[in-house]
């Protein structure tokens, strides 16, 4: 049987797990930093992609002024060595038009590519719980209209304020906060809530997920599509008027949005989901 219902809340759960993974990268008390690491720039053309990756540390996307792609790093650290970390940026894709940027750390890092990292998994294990390799990058990439971004950490939350194309964010530990005033925007982490507001949402399905953290995202109003969130501890609600297919469960719910089609996935563990209209 179908229910319709006007703008859905759904309660789920009554307490919420702590994250069990800590952010090595954050709030490092008594860090140095060097405030001109990195800097490069170069020409982008609209439609093309701009891939950023980096182990340890954030990640920041704003607009560039003009066609050329800025990228700017900035190390932090204490104990370890800084020289240990550098930033690689290339020229990849077809007619080498795409533009990759990887940050690099020495004896951890085996390759760095559109797909991401490939690392060392002896020398990994140890950087994973060694405190003495405590440096941490900052990277901040300005990109021009139209330009893709594929951005992704692994210690580090991302920021995402100036695209204007489709974005593809990743972290594992990091909240990611991401705008495009066009988009389609897919996001995924761990440990972190995820925030995102699109202009477009394309014709392909998107996925949003998250295990310990909240999931907002905003489209457009008129949205048409075959939606699913789950959560276990925590709510569920959106803006947009619901058909429900099937039974109502305070933990998952599969609807109908307008007309359908596109299939958007909204996944959390501990923490809340909401669908907003723009």
């Amino acid at each position: 049987m179908n229910h319709v219902f006007r703008p859905l809340t759904l309660a789920s759960g009554l307490w919420l797990l702590a994250s069990a993974v800590a952010v090595p990268s954050a709030a490092i008390a008594q860090e140095r930093a060097s405030d001109r690491d990195f800097r490069w720039d170069g020409p982008l053309a609209s439609g093309r992609w701009a891939y950023v990756r980096n182990l340890n540390g954030s990640v920041r996307v704003e607009r560039a002024s003009g066609s050329r792609l800025e990228v700017s790093a900035v190390k932090r650290w204490r104990r370890g060595n800084p020289e240990d970390v550098r930033v690689e940026v290339t020229r990849v894709g077809s007619g080498d038009g795409d533009v990759l940027v990887c940050a690099i750390w020495r004896d951890v890092t085996e390759d760095c590519d559109e797909q991401g990292y490939r690392t060392r998994d002896r020398r990994r294990s140890r950087w994973d719980r060694d405190n003495d390799d405590d440096v941490s990058l900052e990277i901040t990439v300005r990109v021009p209209e139209g330009v893709k971004v594929d951005v992704s950490s692994i210690n580090g939350g991302l920021d995402i304020s100036g695209a204007t194309s489709v974005v593809e964010a990743h972290t594992v530990n990091g909240g990611i906060d991401a705008r495009s005033s066009g988009g389609p925007v897919s996001a995924s982490t761990v440990n972190g809530d995820i925030d995102v507001r699109m202009g477009a949402i394309g014709t392909g399905n998107l996925g949003f997920s998250t295990t310990n953290g909240s999931i907002e995202v905003t489209v457009p109003d008129g949205l048409n599509a075959e939606v699913t969130m789950r959560t276990v501890n925590g709510s569920v609600g959106s803006d947009f008027p619901m058909t429900v297919n099937g039974r109502i469960s305070p933990r998952r719910i599969a609807a109908t949005i307008g007309r359908g089609g596109m299939r958007i996935e909204l996944t959390t563990v501990n923490g809340s989901i909401d669908l907003r209209r723009g």
